[in-house]
Parts: C-alpha cells; sequence; structure tokens
C-alpha cells in the first residue's frame, strides 16, 4: 500500500510547499529553497537519495530521526555533530553508535551536483529525517528550511547535553523545556525508538543488578527479562529492536507505547515515561487514541528543528558535511 502512494503524496507534498512558503519567524520558512537550485527541487532530490539508500537498508529511518536528534539538542541545530576531527561531537560516547552519516553525505553530493553551495547540512539533516520517516509509513510534515551551517564541535558539549538512557522523567522534562520543547514533544519524539534497536550495553544494569541491588529491574516481566538476559549476557556486544515484532521494527507505528504499557520498556526511560505521574497519560494517549502517535510526530520534529538556529552570517552552507569552509577559517 504504501509504495503505490509514496510517489503521489510525494508529489502533492512538494507542490503544496511551493505553494505554502509560509514563514516561522525570520529565521526558517517551509519551501525556502524554491527557485534557489535553478529548476530542481531540493526536498525531491534528498527524498530519492534517501528512498534509495532506505530500500537497500532500512535502518536509516531511525539513523537519520536520531542524527537530528543528536544534532539539535546539543548546539542547536547547526550539523555540528557531522563535523570530523578529534574532540567533536561525533567522538563523545553517546555518538559512537550513531548511523547515517553515509546517507548525509549522498545527499549532500548529489545537492552539490545540482546548485553547489546553496543547501546547508543542518537543512539536508532535517529534510533527510522527514524523509525516512514518511518511507516507513509515517506521515508527510512540512520541513522549515533556511538554516545555517555551525563552525564548531564540541565532545563536551555533547557528553554534557545528551540525555542518557536512565535519565528521570522530571529531569527530562526539564532539558527539553530548555530548548523550547514540550512535555508532549518529548514523550512523541521518544516514540521514534518504535523503527529501532538499542545495544546491550544500554540497559545491562536492568537485568543484572538494578541500581546496584545485584538483582534486575522488578518493573520488568519475566518473559522479557528472560528473552533480554538470553540475547544480552553480561559485557554483550548485541543489539536488540524496540519492537519484538520483525514486520514493523521498520514502521512508524505507536507499538512502542502499546509495549510500554505492558512492562515492555527497554530502556529505563521508556519504562519511566510508562510508569511516571508526569508523562503515564499521554503514553496512554499515543499508545490508544487512532493515528495520534502518526499525527504528533512530524510536528515535534518540526519544534525539534527550530532548536538554535543560525541564519544568515552567523553560520555558512558547508561544501561537505564532515568539515566547514576553508575561507571561513
Amino acid at each position: 500500500m504504501m509504495r503505490c502512494t509514496s510517489s503521489a503524496a510525494l508529489a502533492l507534498g512538494l507542490i503544496l510547499v511551493t505553494l505554502i512558503s509560509q514563514s516561522y519567524g525570520q529565521k526558517l520558512q517551509v519551501g525556502y529553497y524554491n527557485g534557489k537550485c535553478w529548476n530542481y527541487n531540493v526536498e525531491e532530490i534528498v527524498f530519492n537519495v534517501v528512498k534509495a539508500k532506505f530500500a537497500r537498508d532500512p535502518t536509516i529511518v531511525a539513523g537519520l530521526i536520531r542524527l537530528q536528534f543528536h544534532d539539535c539538542i546539543v548546539r542547536g541545530c547547526d550539523a555540528s555533530v557531522l563535523l570530523n576531527g578529534p574532540k567533536t561531537e561525533k567522538t563523545a560516547s553517546p555518538n559512537l553508535s550513531l548511523q547515517g552519516f553515509y546517507v548525509v553525505d549522498a545527499v549532500k553530493a548529489a545537492l552539490e551536483k545540482a546548485c553547489p553551495g546553496v543547501v546547508s547540512c543542518a537543512d539536508v539533516l532535517n529534510i533527510a529525517a522527514r524523509s525516512a520517516v514518511f518511507l516507513a509509513g509515517g506521515k508527510w510534515y512540512f520541513v522549515e528550511t533556511g538554516r545555517r551551517d555551525g563552525f564548531e564541535s564540541h565532545q563536551s558539549e555533547a557528553i554534557a547535553n545528551l540525555p542518557s538512557e536512565n535519565m528521570q522523567v522530571r529531569d527530562a522534562v526539564h532539558l527539553f523545556a530548555s530548548r523550547g520543547l514540550s512535555k508532549e514533544d518529548f514523550v512523541v519524539l521518544l516514540g521514534g525508538h518504535t523503527v529501532g534497536a538499542t545495544h546491550c550495553d544500554k540497559f545491562e544494569s536492568r537485568l543484572y543488578n538494578y541500581h546496584n541491588t545485584g538483582k534486575p529491574d522488578a518493573k520488568m516481566t519475566s518473559n522479557m527479562l528472560y528473552a533480554l538476559k538470553k540475547t544480552c549476557p553480561r559485557r554483550s556486544k548485541n543489539q536488540v529492536y524496540f519492537k519484538n515484532n520483525p514486520k514493523s521494527h521498520y514502521r512508524m507505528d505507536n507499538t512502542y507505547y502499546k509495549n510500554l504499557l505492558v512492562n515492555q520498556g527497554i530502556l529505563e526511560i521508556d519504562s519511566n515515561i510508562a510508569s511516571s505521574p508526569l508523562t503515564n497519560s499521554l503514553v496512554k494517549k499515543l499508545a490508544y487514541a487512532p493515528g495520534y502517535f502518526e499525527s504528533r510526530f512530524g510536528p515535534a520534529m518540526v519544534n525539534m528543528g527550530r532548536i538554535g538556529v543560525l541564519t544568515g552570517k552567523q553560520g555558512e552552507v558547508r561544501k561537505y558535511c564532515g568539515a566547514v569552509n576553508h575561507h571561513k577559517h
């Protein structure tokens, strides 16, 4: 079903983008690149590259969503997570498992061929993530563009600012609020886990030594505990999908929230949002209100895409996403 309709929906979406060109503040707007790339449609170029990569490797959906998140939360959406070099954000421990850089590079190369020096890497990240969400069965949403790329990237900032998988809900809500994101944005964005996997070391303590008790986390069901211990012996490097149904590993749906309500959250933060009075009602709504997660995910990504945006001379358009342009430094 999705394959038949994706091209038609894409065409409609791209036509609407050209009609809307709606401005948000003076910073970002939908359709910013209209007419800026000769006769090429920037968002269509991005979509086609992502579509080709997705056909070969559906794990890029989670990879691209996570890349946008890890970029925006640290210095704002300035593509600082893409910069190579010693002590850059890429080298921080929470970022060592990031994936999808090769997709961003392929998109950027295609855009540089069409119209050199026009489309920022920060915008590539946001448009590519939307393309991936849609290809995985999510709802199409309009991406605001017009970001510039930053000049700096610091390992220490990534370590200090990225939320941990063991974070308490109250602390996570405060962190997101400090970036202009609501409690609902936080819970909805965690739903990106619905297309992802995680490594055993991220939740090993829940299986064997929860909060130094020497015992597993009592909130885990015995079946789940048995299954996870089988896949994740101590100090294992294996990975586990957030959803246990292989047919929906790469589908944007609300199964993640349904799993949380039957104590099948894998990371501690997943389990916490289901049990916390601050977020439990939201988790229920996302699990049971038809279409609610699908309609909210795009707007939450758009809100995240507004964090700390650089425009005009505050930034540049990198020729290659892994390095700042030489003449600027």
